[in-house]
């Protein structure tokens, strides 16, 4: 009786010395900030039409594939400094349904980096990519639907 109680425990030490990498990485991606899309599962606007089919896919790997930079911290109040800025770039919006949540994050585009602004429900994080394809994306206007 002593010998399989010593096993159990050795096994639950065991386990939680090493856990199995998909644990480890469930509970990463759970803090993960700047997370991978997938492009069936998202829409994305610019000045309120969706993107083609094409152009999201390709926009989503441009996003997908940034390089993440620095967060930004957002004092308590400031949130819609981050969500309207006072600049004249216009931002793409992803909206993505995240289980019974809907985050929408919006992309600004300027010269030498991406700001995004990450919303879910009322919390509001910003932070700073690098990503030469995202910074000179273009959509093909006449293919953009309303």
């Amino acid at each position: 009786m002593s010998l399989m109680i010593t096993i159990v425990i050795g096994s639950i030490i065991k386990l939680l010395m090493s856990p199995p990498s998909a644990a480890v990485a469930w509970l990463l991606s759970k803090f993960e900030l700047h997370k991978e899309l997938d492009s069936k599962e998202v829409t994305v606007t610019f000045n309120g039409m969706n993107l083609e089919e094409q152009e999201k896919i390709k926009f989503i790997d441009y996003f997908n594939k940034a390089f993440f930079l620095k967060k930004y911290y957002i004092f308590p109040g400031n949130e819609k400094l981050f969500l309207q800025p006072e600049t004249n770039v216009t931002p793409f919006v992803i909206n993505v349904r995240s289980g019974k949540k809907d985050v929408n994050f919006f992309i600004f585009n300027y010269d030498n980096h991406v700001d995004v602004v990450k919303k879910c429900k009322e919390k509001v994080i910003s932070y700073s990519l690098s990503s030469e394809s995202l910074q000179h994306f273009t959509i093909a206007t006449s293919n953009a639907n309303h």
